[in-house]
């Protein structure tokens, strides 16, 4: 009868816990399957806890051209998450006792400026101040150009500090462009085939490898950008530009064995998996929230390791639950749609703390506006605006998004977890911003914005003469289309914003500090466009 009993119980147990895991798969495939549309650009998940998966799917395109659906088996560029491999060959060589984290970059490059002053340590986590090669729009006038590490180096190499090294934190490409030389130089071997080596082949991953455009890659996933509402190709872009900061592509299952390679140990100590999992500071003593080719977070207040990345045609986002061995990492094939907000929904419900996303409530006007004005934080002013029965929020020298109200006091960056929560203390406005592990208090001041950079109306007839595209690199085009009165234009691998008329040929955007001429023919037609960012003209030729 005790037998009996004991088995009712066990299949008991087991048909809770089947039900569980089944409840569990259902939350995630609706959240995947909402972002990413059969007949869109697609993703790969896979979801682990204990060093088992325990979901493993792929939603959306493969291939739009060819209709090839997503499998889990395809390999996508990993972006940023490349940094992972490109610190932990750092740390593996430091174990070697080939190289110290305190080695100044001098020592690898003698005439680099600043040289004695930047060390490893500096430039695994992002605050050695040498100017990010990726920032503006330089990188297009390199991105079908195959370049040795040395000549990338060279291309930023004089450009002036943003700021002291150890003084800030500014998330670099440079810096990893930099490991990976030192890396060659070290190990005597090219950066490709110290990671092929010491880590793919000695992990067994066998669908892994540094990008190319011309080898053929078995399961590889086309990438794609969008294009107004719908999507274009992405870009040419030469997988030696992007070298140890961006360059390795692989798999979910791939880097489920990357995972658990970290996870025991099996590359690095646990000595130094901690240091690249520290949560490093300034010279000033603020936490940077960055360790060495991971970032530091937490969800549903669980500690997490985490990394994104976003390249030309791919997006992708890993989580790692230290505490509880979870895992969790999603590779798209569409840049212009970031899976981090969905992996972290995803990796919330394994956790067992599904984010509730609350329903926005209805706030009178005078609610609203009670807290319009501009708050200083610690290092930047926030402006909050009202306007169309909503609040914006606009960080000094960028762009608004839209509050939503949760209720009266608290409100939620739309499609995001940042959240602010406004209160009243000594007659003073005062507002909490929290994004997670970022916390910081703004107290009101009475700081004015810049005013609006006023635009004028042109005629419907004379917006469409500027429509076409323009070529400013074999790889860099300006797409310009009129649309309501209104002109907006899409530069290659970003997304489409509305530009705004000053004068008859010049317009600008408000989304960023740039400016648009159109220059004329002597006929009166449209010849080119010169855009001018940060600090930089370039001219492009229409060609259609």
């Amino acid at each position: 009868m005790k037998i009996k009993s004991l088995s009712v119980l066990l299949a008991l147990l087991l048909s809770m816990h089947f039900a569980s895991s089944q409840h569990i798969e259902k939350q995630i495939d609706a959240i995947f399957a909402e972002a990413y549309p059969a007949d869109s650009p697609g993703a790969t998940v896979l979801i682990a806890k204990d060093d088992k998966v325990i979901y493993r799917k792929a939603f959306g395109m493969a291939n739009l051209e060819l209709n090839v659906s997503m499998k889990p088996e395809n390999v996508l560029e990993l972006a940023s998450i490349t940094k992972q491999f490109t610190g932990v060959a750092i740390l593996m060589l430091m174990e070697q006792g080939k190289l110290s984290l305190k080695d100044p970059l001098s020592k690898y490059i003698a005439d680099y400026p600043k040289g004695d002053q930047v060390t490893i340590h500096h430039l695994l986590n992002h605050t050695s101040g040498i100017k990010s090669y990726t920032d503006g729009p330089g990188l297009m006038q390199l991105a079908r150009t195959d370049m040795t590490p040395i000549e990338i180096i060279n291309s930023f190499k004089d450009s002036p500090v943003d700021f002291e090294p150890g003084e800030q934190y500014a998330y670099n490409n440079s810096a990893y462009i930099l490991l990976g030389y030192i890396i060659e130089q070290v190990s005597g071997m090219s950066y490709e085939d110290f990671i092929q080596k010491n880590i793919f082949d000695k992990l067994g991953m066998k669908n892994s490898y540094y990008g190319s455009r011309s080898k053929i890659i078995p399961n590889r996933a086309s990438g794609y950008q969008p294009s107004g509402e719908s999507y274009q190709n992405a870009e040419y872009l030469s997988m030696t530009i992007p070298y140890a900061a961006g360059s390795l592509m692989s798999t979910v299952d791939d880097m489920f064995l990357w995972h658990k390679a970290i996870h025991h140990n099996k590359l690095i100590s646990e000595k130094s998996k901690q240091l690249a999992f520290t949560n490093y500071t300034l010279n000033n003593g603020k936490h940077i929230n960055y360790g060495y080719g991971w970032g530091t977070n937490e969800l549903a207040g669980v500690a997490t390791i985490e990394h994104t990345g976003g390249i030309f045609g791919f997006t992708t986002s890993g989580i790692y639950v230290p505490e509880k061995n979870i895992y969790a990492i999603v590779l798209t094939n569409d840049n212009g749609k970031g899976p981090e907000t969905f992996n972290l929904k995803a990796t919330a419900i394994v956790l067992g703390k599904p984010l509730v996303e609350k329903p926005a409530v209805a706030l009178t006007e005078t609610q609203l506006q009670q807290w319009t004005g501009a708050y200083q934080f610690e290092d930047v002013v926030r402006y909050i605006t009202h306007k169309d029965g909503a609040l914006y929020s606009t960080r000094e020298g960028g762009q608004p998004f839209r509050l939503i109200p949760l209720s009266e006091n608290n409100f939620q960056f739309e499609g995001s977890f940042t959240t602010y929560d406004f209160s009243l203390k000594n007659g003073k406005k005062e507002v909490l911003f929290a994004d997670r592990i970022n916390k910081s208090k703004g107290i009101e001041t009475d700081k004015k914005p810049e005013p609006e950079k006023e635009s004028i109306t042109l005629a419907p007839e004379k917006l469409t003469e500027f429509e076409g595209t323009y070529e400013l690199q074999p790889s860099f085009h300006i797409v310009v289309r009129s649309e309501n009165n209104r002109l907006f234009a899409q530069a290659t691998g970003q997304p489409e914003f509305e530009i705004f008329a000053e004068s008859e040929n010049t317009f600008f955007l408000k989304i960023v500090e740039a400016k648009v001429t159109f220059n004329k023919n002597p006929d009166g037609s449209i010849k080119s466009l010169t855009l001018f960012q940060g600090g930089q003209e370039m001219e492009g030729k229409k060609i259609k």
